[in-house]
C-alpha cells in the first residue's frame, strides 16, 4: 500500500493528473499544480485550482465544493478530522490551510517528534479568503464569511462575518449592510 501511494504521489506527471481530475470531476486543475491522486479526495464541478498550489489529502479527508477558484501558490492540507470546502469559495493567492498541529507540552523530545493532532476545518459556501490568509486547525467558518488578505485564522468565524488581521478579528458584519 505504502509503496502504492509513493508511486502515485511522485511518478505520475501532473499533466496526467490534471485529464484524470477534469474527467474524473469535471473541475481544472492547472498542470502546475500538485494535487495528489488520493480517494480521501473528492472536487465538486466547475472548481478550479491554479498553478503551483499544492493539495494534500493523504493523511484525512478533504472535499471541496463546486464552483470552488484556489489562487495560485496556494497550500490546502487535510489531516484525520480532513478538511471541508463548501461551494462558490473563493481562494486568493498564496492561502494556507493547515488541518493538522503538533504537540509541544514534552521537553524532553524535540516538538517533530511528538505527535500530530488534527480537529479538522470547515469552511462553509460563499465564502471569500484573501490573498495570503493563513486557517488553522481546529477552525469552523460560516457561509458567506470574508477573510481579510493577510490574516491568521485562528477562532471561529461566524456566517457573513468579516474578520481580520493576526490573528484574525471581528471587523462587521455582511448581514447588517444589506
Amino acid at each position: 500500500m505504502k509503496l502504492k501511494k509513493i508511486a502515485q504521489r511522485f511518478l505520475v506527471p501532473s499533466f496526467v493528473v490534471t485529464i484524470i481530475y477534469v474527467f474524473k470531476y469535471k473541475c481544472m486543475v492547472s498542470p502546475r499544480a500538485e494535487v495528489e491522486l488520493s480517494p480521501l479526495l473528492k472536487i465538486g464541478k466547475g472548481t478550479q485550482i491554479s498553478s503551483f498550489t499544492k493539495i494534500k489529502a493523504t493523511d484525512g479527508p478533504l472535499t471541496i465544493g463546486a464552483n470552488v477558484t484556489i489562487g495560485t501558490n496556494s497550500f490546502i492540507s487535510a489531516d484525520k478530522m480532513g478538511v471541508t470546502i463548501g461551494d462558490h469559495t473563493m481562494f486568493g493567492p498564496n492561502v494556507s490551510v493547515v488541518g493538522n498541529n503538533y504537540r509541544f507540552d514534552r521537553l524532553d523530545i524535540p516538538m517533530i517528534q511528538q505527535e500530530k493532532t488534527s480537529e479538522g476545518i470547515r469552511i462553509g459556501d460563499d465564502v471569500w479568503v484573501g490573498a495570503g490568509a493563513i486557517i488553522l486547525d481546529g477552525v469552523s467558518i460560516g457561509n458567506g464569511a470574508i477573510i481579510g488578505a493577510g490574516s491568521v485564522v485562528t477562532k471561529d468565524v461566524g456566517e457573513y462575518q468579516i474578520v481580520a488581521g493576526v490573528p484574525a478579528r471581528f471587523i462587521k458584519s455582511r448581514a447588517e449592510s444589506a
